[in-house]
């Protein structure tokens, strides 16, 4: 069952309470989501605190690669929960057995049946060997995904190469392939840049959520 709103998977329902507030209906089954996001539930409910950037030892490697420490909390039993963060704006993200790649901080709620895990996208620049990793949710289900603002669903084909200010992107899903190139970007152009400056450049078939507003980036000026 899907509707504007909502999406059920086996007996759990993802629903928006208007932009900002999301809802997960339970009936025996569980939601992780971001620790601390939680603002209401009714029913009879269990949380476990668990650490995220991936299952098993690979995850646990990534996480002192990276220094990502997101905690996240899964909650299981009968009745509703409500999430929210600092009133962002939130996304529903539909998943059938692909690969939704999200920042961490953007990353709100997903079905428990779905994998998490963090992968390396790229290199900010040579001088600087900064880094990009970013956190992955595979599997069948739904995820809730936040923008500050409203976030922007941008198609790329092959045809349509697309270029995305890394402070504004939140997440991308399909088959496609993202390089960062050096160079001048939009703020650069504007004069409002200065130092080394970055822009992700996304190929291939798919979608690219990027939100109004751009977050502080690390790896040169962005």
């Amino acid at each position: 069952m899907r509707g504007a709103e909502g999406y059920r998977h086996h007996v759990a329902m993802f629903r928006l309470q208007g932009s900002k507030t999301l809802a997960v209906d339970l009936a025996g089954d569980a939601v992780k989501a971001k620790n601390g996001s939680m603002v209401a539930y009714d029913g009879r409910m269990t949380f476990k605190k668990m650490t995220g950037g991936g299952e098993g030892i690979r995850g646990m490697v990534t996480r002192r690669l990276t220094g990502e420490q997101m905690t996240v909390m899964e909650v299981s039993g009968q009745g509703t929960c409500y999430f929210a963060d600092r009133a962002s704006e939130i996304n529903l993200v539909s998943l059938h057995g692909d690969t939704l790649y999200v920042e961490s901080s953007n990353l709100l709620a997903t079905d428990a049946g779905l994998r998490t895990g963090t992968t390396f996208t790229g290199l900010r620049g040579g001088a600087s060997g900064n880094g990009l990793f970013t956190t992955t949710v595979e599997g069948t289900g739904q995820a809730a995904i936040m923008s500050d603002g409203a976030a922007v669903l941008l198609r790329v084909s092959p045809q349509y190469p697309l270029m995305v200010d890394p402070g504004a992107y939140i997440a991308h899903q399909g088959r496609l392939q993202q390089n960062f190139q050096a160079g001048v970007n939009f703020r650069t152009l504007m004069g409002e840049g200065s130092g080394e400056a970055f822009q992700i450049r996304f190929e291939g078939d798919g979608l690219v959520y990027v939100q109004p507003s751009e977050r502080n980036t690390v790896g040169g000026d962005v």
